[in-house]
């Protein structure tokens, strides 16, 4: 706490109930298909409205598409002279099948320390912290230094239409004072020689769910045909899927390269060896360092014996920062010339500078919870809400702290089976949050 806090009224334990909220987040089911067809996030938001009016703070439920449901709050701060924080979480998840898990995906089972379900690390376990936090700080009458507006939103597993953008959109004025961020995929810790990590997400990369479409004759499939679209766009994914990219690493991933070679001592390592250190979290982090280029869906024909006369696929593109023109010049390139490639879904790339107050604050943050603790930036493969701040100049970083396991392989834990999270990791971000409040 700063010397200018005011002193709380009653004790504050910032995690008294983090891991009881977040167990009611994953018990309601949010479920985003992509297609509307899925429950919506209305009774997760009605959830969060009525935890914040417990404590008198009152909501404005954003509902543009009806049963996708956001909450924005506003939270006083004690120094007026400071521009509001944006601190955003979705409170959608991605499908999971019961089948697969070992415990029920909706169920919000405690097994060996672990809080089992859908959305325990993507995101639900930040909105539980934040409002695990602001509630206990509430009832102690002990206000953050900064004004915080609080975002709860609807959308985001595919790609914030009916959340963050709507926001954007059509109340802009609830979060355009905002000149900074703080959400989700960044401040989880890995082991890097013995030592702890934490990971601060400083950006993102760019998205281009991209259509592809091929043209050809039509005809009996006894016949010889020389303009098959299905063998174009075969021909086409084919060589999308398997282009080798480079690695080209930014200003966040040559920060966390250098971090990497100062903890392990490998100064003349390559990207290769370095990457290496990771262990399975370098599925994550290699991908922040190269543009990428996946097929995912294909469509063609309706009978066996018949040619088609067009053929399609879908490609989901993933570009560093300052490439995109370059990145769809390439997978038109390798598409050829029969082959048309049409951006769907066009997101920009994002990176921010690993510095000033609030990357100060996160790192002085998690130094008094955790005195052990290293800290470098690192630039995420996937998209978040951030893209759509973005718009309004906000910059947005990702600090969800958790102090995980050396043996947990986090990253895979992300839309992953058995998605789960350490109740003390989550106890822990509790108190890392409640501090950053009285130092952003």
């Amino acid at each position: 706490m700063t010397a200018d806090a005011p002193a709380p009224t009653v004790p504050v334990d910032p995690a008294a109930e983090v891991v009881e909220i977040c167990r009611n987040l994953i018990r309601i089911d949010t479920t985003n298909t992509g297609d509307d067809t899925g429950p919506g996030e209305r009774k997760a938001a009605e959830y969060v409205a009525e935890l914040l009016a417990e404590v008198g703070i009152e909501s404005t439920v954003v509902e543009v598409t009806p049963g996708r449901t956001n909450v924005i709050a506003r939270w006083e701060g004690t120094d007026p002279s400071l521009p509001p924080l944006l601190v955003h979480g979705h409170l959608d998840v991605v499908p999971a099948q019961a089948g697969d898990w070992s415990y029920d995906p909706f169920a919000g089972e405690i097994v060996d320390g672990y809080l089992y379900g859908r959305g325990a690390v993507d995101m639900k376990d930040f909105d539980a912290m934040v409002l695990s936090v602001v509630r206990a700080r509430q009832r102690a009458g002990l206000p953050p230094r900064r004004t915080i507006v609080l975002a709860f939103t609807a959308d985001e597993e595919a790609g914030s239409i009916h959340g963050a953008h709507k926001i954007v959109d059509h109340y802009r004025d609830l979060v355009a004072d905002c000149t900074e961020a703080i959400g989700e995929v960044g401040g989880f810790s890995t082991d890097i020689g013995g030592k702890r990590l934490y990971l601060l997400e400083s950006g993102e990369k760019g998205l281009a769910w991209m259509r592809l479409s091929a043209q050809g004759t039509a005809g009996h499939g006894s016949m010889v045909r020389d303009n098959n679209a299905v063998t174009a766009i075969a021909r086409a994914i084919t060589a999308i899927g398997e282009h080798d990219w480079p690695y080209e690493p930014g200003a966040s991933m040559q920060i966390l390269l250098e971090k990497v070679k100062e903890l392990t001592g490998a100064t003349e390592a390559s990207t290769e060896e370095l990457l290496a250190e990771f262990g399975p979290a370098a599925r994550m982090i290699r991908a922040g360092m190269r543009n990428i280029s996946n097929p995912t869906m294909l469509d063609a024909g309706y009978k066996v014996n018949v040619i088609p006369g067009e053929a399609h696929a879908h490609v989901d593109g993933r570009f560093l920062p300052g490439q995109q023109d370059a990145f769809l010049a390439q997978v038109r390139a390798l598409a050829g010339d029969t082959v048309s490639v049409d951006p769907l879904t066009l997101q920009p790339a994002l990176e921010y500078p690993f510095a000033g107050d609030l990357v100060d604050a996160m790192t002085v943050a998690l130094h008094a919870e955790d005195p052990e603790a290293h800290v470098a930036p690192y630039l995420m493969s996937g998209g978040t809400d951030a893209k759509a701040w973005d718009r309004l100049g906000i910059r947005s970083y990702g600090f969800t702290p958790l102090r995980l396991p050396a043996d947990l392989d986090f990253t895979a834990l992300f839309h992953g089976v058995d998605e789960r999270v350490p109740t003390d990791a989550l106890e822990f971000g509790a108190r890392v949050f409640h501090r950053l409040l009285d130092l952003a």
